[in-house]
């Protein structure tokens, strides 16, 4: 046994030896939040100021938070969140924080659950009558808001509800959530609610009711994105944590905070260019983080980034992107709408799927463009009007990869459209 501890240990002795590079390099990622947040002051001054009646016992005003991805939102709500819940507990008030993302918790039943979850959990003074466990499926939705309800009730107070992508909320299961949510406090006495939104996604409203969005939207904030500057002092406050000393080459960080500038202000960008730096140069055994390696962790990122999203695509969007992939393959850099279409609805039947109208496929063909995956541009064909013509940017093997990675593309079914069958669709 010891001699397979130590084989074990040999494989990655050299990659644990070397501590030339990082100090703490858990400061870089996305879920470490800082003590001090720069370039934000205005912005926690706001929701502070609008949290702190609760401290009195009254009813906050619901807000909407829109931003960029990257530009501080959650960080800010959470950072005045805590700070809300030591100031309630010094002046004897009660108030809670209860933040869900609303990616994962994305119907009306998981929202009024995981609430009900959370307050139960660090209820220390609430009643055994409130402490029933609400199961995360199986009940009524009427008595969820029933049994949510007593519990507040019991417990008193305010609670502060954070809704993160409160737009992924509201697209998957309605506004109904919102309208509940939103209304509650006319059936409580003994306790308030307040609800924060979170958004990346300014036209989400148009999807609410306007009397939900009258009564959610009492006060909406916006994040700008940060600048160049603002993001170089970013990544140097967390640079002095998770970095060893004289580990980074003076061009580094403007470098990173450059380019994460380029792509909206994200601050998650900065980050991820600056740890993944990091890396690349920690795996090659270098003393320093230079240049370069920002250069090539860019180039990482983008890659892994994108195969990574056409992975998660829907079928349909898949099959539109293999019919792309199958004319590439036959020689045509650029090609048209009409020709992915003609593909798509042989492909479409063999593995039992709708076919989809030209129109629909021209979204998916835009989804694609948007996210990445390929280029487009629309072009005019005199009389015969315009056309979209798109093209691959980039190699088009790890592409290739992940969408025969999916069972239902890399099938028998396929197996026999080769180059000849795409090339007999237009003799």
């Amino acid at each position: 046994m010891p001699d397979d501890q130590e084989t074990s240990l040999g494989l990655f002795k050299r990659y644990l030896a070397n501590n030339k590079i990082f100090k703490n390099r858990e400061v870089l990622r996305h879920s470490y939040r800082p003590q001090i947040l720069p370039h934000r002051r205005p912005q926690i001054d706001q929701v502070a100021s609008i949290l702190a009646p609760a401290l009195k016992n009254e009813t906050p005003s619901n807000i909407l938070i829109y931003g960029k991805t990257g530009t501080g939102k959650t960080a800010c709500v959470r950072y005045v969140g805590t700070e809300l819940e030591n100031a309630s507990g010094h002046m004897g008030t009660t108030c809670r924080v209860v933040h869900l993302n609303c990616e994962v918790i994305d119907t009306q039943y998981r929202v009024l659950a995981q609430i009900s979850k959370s307050m139960v959990g660090t209820d220390e003074l609430a009643s055994d009558k409130a402490r029933i466990h609400i199961p995360m499926t199986g009940w009524p939705t009427d008595q969820v808001y029933q049994e949510l309800k007593n519990q507040l009730e019991s417990s008193g107070g305010v609670l502060i509800i954070v809704l993160d992508e409160i737009d992924k909320l509201v697209k998957k299961s309605g506004d109904e959530t919102l309208y509940n949510l939103t209304r509650i406090n006319t059936d409580l006495r003994r306790s308030k609610v307040s609800v924060i939104g979170i958004s990346n996604d300014l036209s989400f409203k148009d999807f609410l009711d306007p009397r939900v969005l009258s009564s959610l939207s009492e006060e909406e904030l916006v994040f700008p994105p940060y600048n160049a500057p603002q993001l170089c002092d970013i990544l140097q406050q967390r640079a002095e944590m998770a970095f060893a000393d004289g580990a980074l080459d003076e061009g580094v960080i403007p470098l990173c905070a450059a380019l994460a500038a380029q792509e909206h202000g994200d601050a998650r960008r900065a980050l991820d260019l600056l740890r993944v730096s990091g890396e690349l140069a920690d795996r090659e055994d270098g003393d320093r983080v230079t240049e370069a390696n920002v250069k090539m962790a860019q180039a990482k990122i983008e890659t892994d980034s994108m195969i990574e999203c056409i992975a998660t695509l829907p079928t349909q969007s898949k099959v539109v992107l293999y019919s792309m992939l199958l004319l590439e393959q036959m020689g045509q850099i650029i090609f048209t709408s009409g020709e992915v279409t003609r593909i798509y609805k042989e492909l479409a039947p063999a593995l039992d799927l709708d076919v989809l109208t030209h129109r629909r496929i021209t979204d998916l063909i835009s989804e694609l463009n948007m996210l990445g995956v390929i280029n487009t541009r629309v072009v005019s064909r005199g009389r015969y009007g315009r056309t979209k013509e798109m093209w691959f940017d980039a190699n088009t093997s790890k592409i290739w990869g992940v969408i025969l990675n999916d069972p239902r593309l890399n099938s028998d079914e396929l197996a026999v459209r080769d180059l000849e069958w795409v090339k007999s669709l237009f003799r």
